[in-house]
C-alpha cells in the first residue's frame, strides 16, 4: 500500500509507524485513520515485526483531529461527532491495544487530543524533554474521547485526570513521568537513541509473554482477586509450554543470553 499520510516501514523486527502531516501537526483525518488501520493490520499479519515504534515528523507528535477534515464540516449541520469516534478511533485504540506485539510511543512534541489518548493506548511512552500532553476537549465542549476517559483515571488517579480535562492545561512531559503518566522522560537529543535502544530490547524478548502481560493487567480493575489469580494462572500454563519459556530456562541455566523468537 502506497502511504500519504503516515511512514510504514519495517528492519529487524522493528516496525515504525510515524504520523506525516507535519505541516498540521499530524492531526488526524479519515485518509489518515484509514492507513493506519492498513498500517496496523500489517504489523498483525507480519510475524517476523516483535514491536511496533510509533512516533510523529516534525516538531508534533499528533494535535488530534483536524477540524477542517470534511468528517468535521460544521455545514449545513453539526458534525456527528459521535460517528468519527466510533467508525475511526474506537477501532484504532481497540486495534493498537489488542495488537500482537509491545507498543512503544516515540512523543518528540505536542501530544493534545486524540493524539495524546493515541500515545496513552501503547505499552510504553517515551517523550522528549521539550513533550507536552494537553486535553484541550473542553475548552471546544467536549470530552475526552480515543480513550482519554479510561486512560487518564487509571495512569493518575481521579483528581488528576479530572483536573487535566476540566481545565485543558499542558503537561510537561517532566512532570508526566513524575506523575506516572508515561513511562520515561529523556532530553531532547537523546530522544531518538533512546527510543532505538529500547525498541531493541523489546524486540529481543519474549514478544507473547509481554503481550500476554499486558492482557492480564489490564484486566485486572474488573476482576476480583480470585479472578486475577485464575487468569495468571491460565496464562502461565499457556507461557509454560512455549518454545520461548524452554529457551529462557535453558539459557538461565546454561549461564548464556536467551534467543527468544516471540514463539
Amino acid at each position: 500500500m502506497t502511504y500519504q499520510n503516515i511512514r510504514f516501514e519495517v528492519q529487524d523486527g522493528i516496525a515504525r509507524l510515524t504520523l506525516n502531516r507535519p505541516d498540521k501537526l499530524n492531526s488526524f483525518t479519515g485518509a489518515m485513520q484509514l492507513e493506519l488501520r492498513a498500517a496496523l493490520d500489517a504489523v498483525q499479519d507480519d510475524n517476523s515485526i516483535r514491536v511496533l515504534v510509533l512516533s510523529g515528523a516534525g516538531r508534533a507528535f499528533c494535535a488530534g483531529q483536524d477540524l477542517t477534515d470534511p468528517e468535521m464540516a460544521m455545514k449545513p449541520r453539526l458534525p456527528d461527532i459521535g460517528n468519527v469516534v466510533e467508525k475511526y478511533y474506537k477501532p484504532l485504540i481497540l486495534r493498537l491495544q489488542n495488537l500482537r506485539v509491545p507498543t512503544l510511543a516515540a512523543v518528540n512534541g505536542i501530544a493534545a487530543g486524540a493524539g495524546a489518548s493515541l500515545a496513552l493506548a501503547c505499552d510504553l511512552v517515551i517523550a522528549a524533554r521539550s513533550a507536552s500532553f494537553l486535553q484541550a476537549f473542553s475548552k471546544i465542549g467536549l470530552i475526552p474521547d480515543t480513550g482519554g476517559t479510561w486512560f487518564l483515571p487509571q495512569r493518575v488517579g481521579m483528581a488528576r485526570a479530572l483536573g487535566l480535562a476540566l481545565l485543558a492545561d499542558k503537561l510537561p512531559a517532566e512532570k508526566a513521568a513524575d506523575w506516572g503518566l508515561i513511562w520515561q522522560v529523556v532530553d531532547d537529543s537523546q530522544l531518538a537513541a533512546s527510543v532505538d535502544k529500547l525498541a531493541a530490547q523489546l524486540a529481543a524478548m519474549p514478544t507473547k509473554a509481554l503481550v500476554r502481560t499486558r492482557q492480564v493487567m489490564h484486566a485486572a480493575p474488573s476482576h476480583t482477586l480470585e479472578q486475577q489469580l485464575s487468569m495468571e494462572g491460565g496464562v502461565m500454563r499457556e507461557l509454560g509450554w512455549s518454545p520461548d519459556f524452554a529457551e529462557g530456562v535453558a539459557a538461565f541455566m546454561e549461564k548464556r543470553e536467551p534467543k527468544f523468537t516471540g514463539k
